[in-house]
Order: structure tokens, then C-alpha cells, then sequence
């Protein structure tokens, strides 16, 4: 009876019945899905809208709008928002040939809104697009019951002690495994680039990996994964929280921690080129700190203690496969002499537009201090 309780009630809905409605014909009629960030810069809305023939770019996909006062981005008296389609993927939901569509959000005067950090983002990467950077994110989430509990916890008191969970096999150290395979099939049906997952450290916490996605490829791809996973987890009754520190004590916290190079880092010899980027890197670490979450460094404040696998927040710290430093370079790659390295700060509810942004603007175009230059005239 505790493990009914702990799903939400839609999920206990006769999904055989709703199989028979998916399944009608369209008349070549199309269903597609705008997704977009609200304000809060964290949660994701949609809305669906019908087509008369399949999108076959997104430049086939009309502009739309919403109600902004409904998701904290706009005045009720000046409300209609603009929704720009800028990513294209297909709907592993009500299947082919129905889409969803990541947009961009404008105000009513087709400035960005507040939390349209992609805007900023595409300039730069359009900028930078010569040193072809490359990104890989990596998206811890901890499965939560509808009230508020980790999934699969005892309703009193807590698991084992961390040890057994990470990457772990078995119904006594994994919880929701048929979330993460339904999430993971559902990204490579609509296109997602995501090439891995794994149980993580904490019980009920879970990683998926997406990459490797070239310049503004990576914000697009991370941030619908994150949409797909919050609707999947919807259908089994259960939430996915990105909360970075969702269970505080002596339990890890959740990061997505971004791999990266340039095209000079990736050829023989691109060891300098890592170590240079890295040291401009130690000398910017407020600024990347403020970018790195939603709220200023201070989600990343319970997390970042220098503890469970993470660096203290104060200093800035890199190593060769050092998990207890800011910066990791991968053991084969000290041993190669060319490859990548992996941003271990950003928090697990960070805008990925916002960090790869900052990595660009810092490694490739040499910004220093806590001030970003604004490029919309070059």
C-alpha cells in the first residue's frame, strides 16, 4: 500500500484504453508539441497544436504563443509571449509523424525573455564556430514518490549506506530502472543524442549522458532529454527532481558535469591546449560558479562542500582522474596527450546554454573577470 501511495493517481489510469486511442489513424493531420523553459529557468511547459501535413524543418514549424503570466515571464496585463521553434525532434509519445519542437521564448517587443539564455548562447557559438567545440553533459536526477521522498526509500528512516547503488544490479540496490530504459529508448526515438545511463551514487539517483553535440547541439539536446525524462517519469507517477543536493547528510549530490574540447584539443599534441584552457579556466572560477546554477552559485553551495565526490565551492582544483577537483582531466587522455576534459562544477538543475557559454567565453574567446562582453555588434 506504501508503494501505491507514493505515485501520483494519473498513473494508475487504464493504459491499455489509451493504447486504443493512440493507435487511430491521422488523415495526415499532424500533432506537434512545443516545449519551452519557463521562468523559473528550470522547469520546461508544452502545448500542442495540429498541423495539416508533417514539418520537414523546423523552418516548416509556424511561430506560436502563450500566456507568460502563467509561467512567471510576463505581466497579466501584457501577457502573450512568442514561442520560436529552433530544434526539431520526433515524438516518442503519440509516435511518427507527430513532433516536438524546442523553442525559444521572446517578449512581446522580440527581445528574449529573462530565462532565454539560448539566445546569448547560439551568438557565441556561432562566434567560436571555427574551434568546433565539443560537449558532452552529464545529467544526474533523483527519482522522488509524488510526496517528495525518494522512490523505493523506506516511508521511515533511510537505505544502506551508499556503496552497492552505483551501477548496481539487483531489486536491493536499484530503484526505477524501467523509467531510465523507457527514457533512454524514448531519446533515441525522437533523436536525442544520448550515449549513456547509469544508476549513480545515491539510491533512487540515476544519470544519462548526451553527447558528443557540437556548439548550441548541446542546450538543445540536454534540454529535451530533460522534457522526455519528466514526461516519461509522468507516465509512471513518479518525479524526477534535478535538485543538486535533494537529500542532505551523507549522501552524494547531483551534478552535470560537461566534457569539452576544441578541435586543437582533440589532435595529437592537444595536451597544451587543454592545460591553457584550464588555466585561463582558474582564473575566472566566480564567474563560472555564478553561471553554473540557477541561482547564483547558491544551489551549487550545498553541493560543493568538498565532500561526496565534488570540489569545495572556494577553491578551484584540477587533476588527472581526481573526482575531488573542479576540473578532471580523464586518466587516458594525460596518457594519450590529447582529448578532452570534464567540468565537474556545473549543478544538476544548471542551464546547459549558460554553461557551455561560459566555457566558450572563457577558454576561446579569453573573456577574464566577473563581466561578460556583449558581441551583438560584431
Amino acid at each position: 500500500r506504501a508503494v501505491a501511495m507514493s505515485v501520483s493517481h494519473s498513473s494508475r489510469l487504464n493504459k491499455l484504453v489509451r493504447e486504443q486511442y493512440m493507435r487511430l489513424p491521422q488523415d495526415g493531420l499532424v500533432q506537434v508539441t512545443y516545449v519551452w523553459i519557463d521562468g523559473s529557468g528550470e522547469g520546461v511547459r508544452c502545448k500542442s497544436r495540429t498541423l495539416d501535413k508533417e514539418p520537414k524543418s523546423i523552418e516548416d514549424v509556424p511561430e506560436w504563443n502563450f500566456d507568460g503570466s502563467s509561467t512567471a515571464q510576463a505581466e497579466g496585463s501584457n501577457s502573450d509571449m512568442f514561442l520560436v521553434p529552433v530544434h526539431m525532434f520526433r515524438d516518442p509519445f503519440c509516435l511518427d509523424p507527430n513532433k516536438l519542437v524546442l523553442c525559444e521564448v521572446l517578449k512581446y517587443n522580440r527581445k528574449p525573455a529573462e530565462t532565454n539564455l539560448r539566445h546569448t548562447c547560439k551568438k557565441v557559438m556561432d562566434l567560436v564556430k571555427d574551434s568546433h567545440p565539443w560537449f558532452g553533459m552529464e545529467q544526474e536526477y533523483t527519482l522522488l514518490g509524488i510526496n517528495g521522498h525518494p522512490y523505493g526509500w523506506p516511508d521511515n528512516g533511510f537505505p544502506g549506506p551508499q556503496g552497492p547503488y552505483y551501477c548496481g544490479v539487483g531489486a536491493d540496490k536499484v530503484y526505477g530502472r524501467d523509467i531510465v530504459e523507457s527514457h533512454y529508448k524514448a531519446c533515441l526515438y525522437a533523436g536525442v543524442k544520448i550515449c549513456g545511463t547509469n544508476a549513480e551514487v545515491m539510491p533512487s539517483q540515476w544519470e544519462f549522458q548526451v553527447g558528443p553535440c557540437e556548439g548550441i547541439e548541446m542546450g538543445d539536446h540536454l534540454w529535451m532529454a530533460r522534457f522526455i525524462l519528466h514526461r516519461v517519469c509522468e507516465d509512471f507517477g513518479v518525479v524526477a527532481t534535478l535538485d543538486p543536493k535533494p537529500m542532505t547528510g551523507n549522501w552524494n549530490g547531483a551534478g552535470c558535469h560537461t566534457n569539452y574540447s576544441t578541435e586543437e584539443m582533440r589532435r595529437e599534441g592537444g595536451l597544451k591546449h587543454i592545460e591553457a584552457a584550464i588555466e585561463k579556466l582558474s582564473k575566472r572560477h566566480d564567474y563560472h560558479i555564478c553561471v553554473y546554477d540557477p541561482r547564483g552559485g547558491r544551489d551549487n553551495s550545498r553541493r560543493l562542500t568538498g565532500h561526496h565526490e565534488t570540489s569545495n565551492i572556494f577553491e578551484f582544483s584540477a587533476g588527472v582522474a581526481n573526482r575531488g577537483a573542479s576540473i578532471r582531466i580523464p586518466r587516458q587522455v594525460g596518457q594519450d596527450g590529447y582529448g578532452y576534459f570534464e567540468d565537474r562544477r556545473p549543478a544538476a538543475n544548471c542551464d546547459p546554454y549558460a554553461v557551455t557559454e561560459a566555457i566558450m567565453r572563457t577558454t576561446v574567446l579569453n573573456e577574464t573577470g566577473v563581466e561578460t562582453k556583449d558581441y551583438a555588434d560584431h
